[in-house]
């Protein structure tokens, strides 16, 4: 063969070669995709087949719970059905027994009505018999006490009003006691509403000073540019100034007497220097707080010597001094205290007591009366305060704070200083009372007193500021005293005018008497 065709021959070969190992490799390649591919289907169907039991387990847990709510849902509402019933039965078993109970009380009214219509019956037989066996009581009562049926009524309705007015007396005594408890606060109550409606005259006639001026362009300058002036000396002197239309006249208003005294004066001295601004206010007003309290303190000094006293406190004097500006229903109380001064050193000179000391706690009984309103309690209080803060000892300070029973009297002195006090005060004429008037008004009051029926006697005292009526024992009763006393305070009250208030104590006594032989 020649070279060519070997070579065309080895070419074919090996072609052939190739392609059959090709093809071998293409089975070969072919088996292990097929294996791969059965190996993937197969797992492909283990997987679908988990996926499947686990669907079929998780479906079965889901029917299980269902199953178990549903069976707890007709469980609770079953339970709820049962509940309800057995309500419905118990109501039922309580409308039953409340219907029964009602028929028994039906019954029982109809019994009550039966019985109260029995009873009834035998009341107005009773009722008749009794009316027939008053009738006949009457009758009798007639024959003996020798009275006619309209007298016997008499008697009786009378006896029936006695025994109603001791009841009566004895509700007021009951209706007193609680009517105590608030008194306190009722009384602030009505001493304010008093005030207020009697702030007139009086009022006016106590606060008020009034001041002449030389023309009415003084008035422009008190009051000053845009008011300067008056404010500074209201607020300097603590007062009211009031500057109206009335022609040559300014007024001082205030409570405080020393107050609307220092501020009259620093006026005096403001229009007499002509200069009126802040500065000049406060100037006089010093000088003349000074000097109206050394003119105090010469007050204070004078009593003291008057009634024959040292030692005092100058602070102390101040206030006597300042009682010359303070009155009480008109009474000077510096006058006053002069009084009470000499009538307790007497009554302590006849008893063999300390007259100065006596003197000394009469001359100060008052001092609280004129403290400022910073101070608190009643006068007498404030001024046994005052006289204590001041040195002063303690049985006169004990007497002062005694002397309108502030303090339970414990010492001779503080009645005397009590009484010497009521003696000032209470003496005709004192309060600026005419003697005939005094007279006729004490005669007035007794001649009231004595109109009442088991009247004995009755005495006007303290000026007529009270009443003491003395009663016969057989007539009047305990009870009837009380009845008595506002009989009697209601008639001076409709047919008298008095200033103040008087006060009714009516005193039945029961006196036994045995007679020795």
């Amino acid at each position: 063969m020649s070279p060519m065709v070997m070579a065309v021959v080895g070419v074919l070969i090996g072609a052939i070669v190739s392609f059959v190992i090709l093809k071998m490799q293409m089975g070969a390649a072919q088996k292990a995709k097929e294996a791969a591919a059965q190996d993937i289907v197969k797992k492909a169907q283990a997987e679908a087949e988990e996926m499947r039991r686990n669907a079929r387990n998780e479906s079965k847990q889901i029917v299980k719970e269902e199953r178990q709510q549903l069976e707890t849902e007709f469980t609770r509402k079953q339970q709820s059905l049962s509940d309800q019933e057995r309500n419905f039965t118990k109501k039922e078993v309580a409308l039953e027994q409340k219907l029964e109970a009602t028929t028994r009380e039906a019954e029982k009214m109809k019994k009550k009505e039966s019985e109260l219509d029995e009873k009834k019956a035998k009341l107005d037989v009773e009722i008749k018999k009794h009316v027939e066996i008053q009738d006949e009581l009457a009758g009798k009562l007639t024959m003996v006490a020798g009275m006619t049926k309209d007298q016997a009524k008499q008697e009786l309705i009378s006896a029936i009003e006695e025994e109603a007015k001791v009841d009566a007396a004895k509700s007021i005594m009951k209706i007193e006691e609680e009517a105590n408890e608030e008194a306190e606060k009722r009384s602030k109550r009505i001493v304010g509403i008093a005030i207020q409606r009697f702030a007139g005259e009086y009022v006016a006639e106590q606060t008020i000073s009034s001041v002449e001026l030389a023309g009415d362009e003084i008035k422009g300058r008190l009051i000053g540019r845009e008011g300067r002036n008056i404010r500074a000396f209201e607020q300097i002197c603590g007062v009211d100034l009031i500057i109206d239309d009335t022609p040559g006249i300014v007024t001082i208003s205030t409570f405080n007497v020393v107050r609307k005294e220092i501020a009259r004066m620093t006026i005096e001295r403001l229009i007499s220097d002509g200069r009126i601004h802040p500065a000049k206010i406060e100037e006089f007003y010093e000088k003349c707080k000074s000097e109206f309290e050394s003119r105090l303190r010469d007050l204070g000094e004078k009593a003291q010597m008057e009634i024959g006293v040292h030692g005092i406190h100058p602070e102390i004097l101040k206030l006597i001094g300042a009682l010359n500006w303070r009155t009480s229903y008109t009474q000077n109380q510096y006058q006053h205290a002069l009084e009470a001064a000499f009538i307790c050193g007497n009554m302590a000179a006849e008893l063999g007591l300390n007259v100065k000391q006596a003197r000394r706690a009469g001359l100060m009984h008052d001092i609280g009366k004129v403290l400022d309103a910073s101070a608190e309690g009643s006068h007498a209080v404030i001024g046994a305060d005052f006289a204590k803060k001041y040195g002063e000892s303690p049985d006169i300070v004990h007497a002062i704070r005694a002397h309108h029973d502030d303090e339970k009297p414990e010492s001779v002195l503080a009645h005397l200083v009590a009484a010497a006090d009521a003696l000032s005060g209470a003496r005709p004429g004192a309060r600026k009372a005419l003697k005939e008037s005094y007279v006729s008004r004490l005669s007035d009051i007794e001649k009231i007193v004595n109109s009442f029926e088991g009247v004995h006697r009755s005495y006007a005292i303290s000026a007529g500021r009270e009443v003491r009526v003395l009663v016969e024992n057989e007539k009047v009763s305990d009870e009837q005293t009380i009845l008595l006393s506002r009989e009697i305070a209601k008639k001076i009250e409709q047919e008298m005018s008095y200033p103040g208030t008087i006060k009714v104590s009516v005193v039945r006594e029961t006196r036994a008497v045995g007679i020795a032989k």
